[in-house]
């Protein structure tokens, strides 16, 4: 039976995809086929092949299915900037349909796990007044939470898992990514989140000095989600 998640996090630049390609990387370990998408990405290199983002990469180098870049990152920007200023500045409607069709493309190929991997956080803005949040509603699939351990952590992950629980979806789980290594009450803190969110923690991930898939999904649980 195949699974898919939506990968959201507490804020931009804590690891989102770092956690997402441990995941998958965890999953083809455990003999799972996997896939990948990240609809829209900002801060694109220009290459040879057009438009390249790092994080969109990371992804498709973990994907057991032979797919190719643009069927993973769709829509990609090169200015490092919020997705909707980008594709505003581009001439691009940034819009659910369009995502959510992109990302179905990726699901209809039935892989044993794929992950969709957002944005920052979960309401980053889209066209008009929609969010990536609208996007993870219209796939109806549980959420992954990935929190940035770092002071005003909790805030961030008790108010991120409310909006997606309020939004109707399940919270199939959540990692702890310590993105500070010198942040105070370490162990506090992480106590104060697993008792403050209402799912299973399937992952703590440590201040790693040279980040892999490999050495992150050492310190994941995919057997903790709840499917």
């Amino acid at each position: 039976m195949s699974a898919a998640y939506f990968v959201t996090g507490t804020d931009t630049e804590i690891g989102k995809t770092t956690i997402a390609a441990g995941l998958l990387y965890a999953a083809r370990r455990a003999g799972l086929s996997t896939a990948a998408a990240k609809p829209v990405a900002s801060g694109c290199q220009l290459g040879a092949e057009g438009l390249r983002n790092d994080d969109a990469l990371a992804l498709l180098a973990q994907c057991s299915l032979p797919l190719r870049y643009e069927e993973v990152n769709p829509l990609a920007f090169a200015p490092a900037i919020a997705p909707h200023l980008a594709a505003r500045d581009a001439g691009v409607t940034l819009d659910v349909p369009s995502l959510h069709a992109a990302v179905l493309a990726i699901l209809s190929k039935g892989a044993d796990f794929t992950l969709v991997e957002g944005a920052g956080g979960w309401r980053v803005p889209l066209g008009g007044m929609a969010t990536l949040a609208d996007l993870a509603q219209a796939l109806h699939i549980p959420v992954i939470l990935v929190v940035g351990v770092r002071l005003g952590c909790i805030n961030h992950a008790v108010l991120s898992a409310e909006a997606i629980i309020g939004d109707g979806l399940p919270l199939a789980g959540w990692v702890a990514n310590i993105v500070d290594p010198h942040v105070a009450r370490l162990q506090d803190n992480l106590e104060t989140l697993d008792e403050r969110l209402p799912a299973p923690c399937i992952g703590r991930v440590p201040h790693l000095s040279a980040v892999t898939a490999e050495q992150v999904a050492q310190h994941l649980d995919l057997s903790r989600l709840m499917l």
